[in-house]
């Protein structure tokens, strides 16, 4: 198993990209934190599959990612749990449409802090005991719209290109201390995040786009973060933003 002895922290786990993202680093032996906000029972069904089906440890953490002192507690919680970091998937978001001329203030406000502000936050935190260790693997999930940017999507767009750049930054930053950072950029991926975030004529139109002919599946997506979190598959990769997107978009 490629994450045997491994400690992962996910935020937004209990669902969609994350809960796939969770199974997975399960499988491969991870001992996992799930961060989550809303879904409690999700969360808690979650839990009780991956401890039975792969005799893991896994603890909840419920908590507003956006918020600091969510986010220092979530990580000393892990560490007071397991004794160490390694691997910070950071999952967790918000999904809406709405014009530039009609936005409010608050609506930027809010996707920024949910999508970008928790990412800060939560690197700035797991990068404490990773760097103490000489080790880590964080991975942020970001999405295409932060590489083609999308109508209706501005506040969402600027946040996950936001990711992208902080992460590159970060990436040169800390790579040299044994601690890799990276992007997975979704294209359109059939989610409940995904489909009550946008509008079914953007959805239709998208789908008309895509050269694979089809949005993808959770599970098609979670692989991304396996290979960026193992070694030697990950060992090279830092800095990088992986697409796995139906075709949105070419690099």
């Amino acid at each position: 198993m490629k994450l045997t002895g491994r400690i992962a922290l996910i935020t937004g786990g209990s669902t969609g990209i994350g809960r796939e993202i969770a199974r997975i680093y399960a499988k491969e032996g991870a001992n996992l934190c799930i961060n989550y906000h809303n879904h409690i029972e999700d969360a808690e069904n979650l839990k009780e599959e991956l401890e039975k089906k792969y005799n893991t440890r896994v603890i909840l953490y419920r908590g507003d990612v956006s918020q600091e002192e969510t986010v220092k507690n979530m990580v000393n919680t892990t560490l007071d749990t397991f004794g160490k970091l390694d691997i910070l998937v950071c999952s967790a978001g918000i999904n809406h449409q709405v014009s530039v001329e009609d936005m409010s203030s608050e609506d930027w406000d809010r996707m920024i802090a949910c999508n970008l502000r928790s990412i800060f936050l939560c690197c700035h935190y797991a990068l404490v005991p990773m760097l103490r260790q000489g080790f880590g693997r964080i991975i942020n999930v970001t999405s295409q719209l932060g590489q083609i940017g999308g109508i209706n999507s501005a506040h969402y767009s600027a946040a996950k290109a936001g990711i992208i750049g902080f992460t590159k930054s970060l990436a040169r930053e800390v790579s040299k201390h044994g601690v890799t950072a990276n992007c997975i950029a979704p294209g359109p991926v059939a989610t409940p995040f995904f489909y009550n975030g946008c509008t079914q004529e953007w959805r239709d139109e998208k789908l008309a786009s895509l050269p694979l002919g089809r949005f993808g599946e959770a599970e098609e997506v979670a692989p991304c973060a396996l290979l960026l979190a193992a070694e030697p598959d990950g060992n090279l990769f830092t800095g990088q933003t992986l697409g796995p997107n139906s075709g949105d978009v070419m690099l």
